[in-house]
């Protein structure tokens, strides 16, 4: 194993800068997204309490991912990119899709942000164009990531303790409420925060808008295994990286579950609009007038965050496998700087995510930006279900290593999160707002599985 990864990443190794505390709170954010702030209002609308047992049964396959993700890495922390096992262990052709699939998807993603927190601005400085603000925040962010791993684990630090503050303060006001008989009065609602507002009518939008909350509630939780990405730049991998992973189910419960569960203790589900963000809501209940501002604060926040994040992966990302395939056209992307940063890979990166504000500023094409980035968010199902395959014939290598940090009852639990992924992505066609960025994913799956296929794999 040592003489192969010497192979990969013979000189360079990107710096390893970052804390335990940088990690957790990288894992955090990566399962904390704008989704939440402002999808929360639609998907309660939607499905009402029976959203909660999705978030459960996703949050379930999506921990079985992570853990399947850790042992691969646990077992070789020199990777800087879980997406390296695929070649390992499945072939060069199916490692090669799936590994710039991922990095495409990423940069889709990252633009997708990017014109969240231009959009989200607005509210502050409507006059503004956002391609002004854009470019503003994506230089800011390209300077934190050409500094080290450490000034991005505070950056992200920093912005992962916003998060959590206005989802705590959320499950406090909702205690505070509910035990003290707390009634509201508005023009829009009339209510009291307590426990009968959970119950009754749990199915009442019938099943077929709780099998439809799958896949929309399913866009909440991509990008929690970027935390996969940041193994390779922590001081201690392996017993940081251990305790990440693990301590995600609690944050799911905390996170996603508790919010919901306070946003629905406080109004009746049925009450909230779809349109507006129910953390607004319940504030502006409270008697906070500001509401929309501090939610609007966190939510760019959020936005960037994940802005942040997608730099950083995708930056890494590029890294290793300009490293891993050999190609001659990659090689300025196998240089680091004297920080360890690869700072061409982020140079590149930074160029294709800054075409973001001249797209949106083209007439007619914002609907196809919003089309192309739903196709990378769906794509995102494939990389998971094409990880955990990786995941079994790891299993049956010789690599494994049962006294590592194994995922209990692998076998069994990788093919049924596999098998629900599956389902997520089959029910997108179904539906007339995913059915044909479910179709563009399918024809990205043949057009450069095709390309990967027919294309001669260099000597490593």
């Amino acid at each position: 194993m040592e003489a192969k990864t010497k192979e990969i990443f013979p000189e360079q190794e990107t710096q390893r800068g970052l804390k335990n505390r940088h990690v957790q709170l990288i894992a955090i954010a990566g399962t904390i997204g704008t989704g939440l702030f402002l999808g929360a209002g639609k998907s309660i609308h939607f499905g009402g309490p029976s959203i909660l047992l999705v978030y459960l049964i996703i949050g379930a396959f999506m921990f079985v991912l992570l853990r399947a993700i850790g042992e691969m890495l646990y077992n070789d922390t020199e990777q800087h990119s879980f997406l390296n096992f695929m070649a390992r262990y499945i072939g060069p052709k199916t490692g090669y899709f799936g590994q710039w699939s991922y990095w495409l998807v990423v940069i889709f993603m990252a633009m997708s942000e990017l014109t969240a927190v231009g959009v989200y601005i607005q509210l502050w400085l409507p006059h503004v164009p956002t391609v002004i603000t854009e470019t503003v925040i994506l230089v800011l962010l390209f300077g934190l990531n050409t500094l080290n791993a450490k000034f991005f684990g505070e950056t992200e630090f920093w912005f992962g303790m916003i998060k959590i503050a206005a989802i705590v303060g959320m499950i406090v006001t909702a205690v505070i409420m509910l035990f003290g008989n707390f009634h509201y009065s508005t023009s829009s609602v009339t209510g009291a925060a307590q426990l009968s507002n959970l119950f009754g009518a749990r199915f009442s939008n019938g099943w077929g808008n709780f099998f439809a909350s799958f896949q929309m509630i399913m866009f909440a939780f991509v990008g929690m295994e970027f935390i996969g990405m940041t193994a390779a730049e922590t001081d201690n991998p392996q017993p940081t990286l251990k305790k990440a992973i693990n301590q995600i189910p609690v944050r799911i419960m905390l996170f996603y579950i508790g919010a919901l569960l306070a946003i629905m203790l406080i109004v009746p589900w049925d009450k909230i609009q779809p349109g507006k963000s129910p953390f607004v809501m319940v504030f502006e209940l409270v008697g906070v007038k500001w509401a929309a501002n501090l939610i609007n604060f966190v939510v760019i926040t959020s936005a960037a965050s994940a802005l942040n994040s997608c730099l950083f992966s995708t930056t890494r990302n590029l890294y290793a496998l300009s490293n891993i395939h050999k190609d001659k056209i990659m090689t300025p992307f196998t240089k680091l700087s004297k920080r360890g940063i690869p700072l061409n890979a982020l140079i590149f990166t930074a160029i294709l995510v800054f075409l973001t504000p001249f797209i949106s500023m083209i007439p007619g094409v914002s609907d196809g930006f919003t089309f192309v980035t739903s196709v990378a968010t769906n794509l995102f199902l494939v990389v998971y279900i094409m990880t955990l395959w990786t995941f079994l014939k790891f299993r049956k290598s010789k690599e494994f290593n049962p006294e590592g940090f194994t995922l209990p009852g692998g076998k069994i639990l990788a093919p049924v999160a596999i098998i629900g992924f599956l389902l997520i992505f089959l029910s997108l066609f179904f539906y007339s707002d995913t059915r044909i960025p479910a179709i563009g994913t399918v024809v990205w799956i043949i057009v450069f599985g095709l390309i990967s296929h027919f294309r001669k794999p260099k000597e490593n």
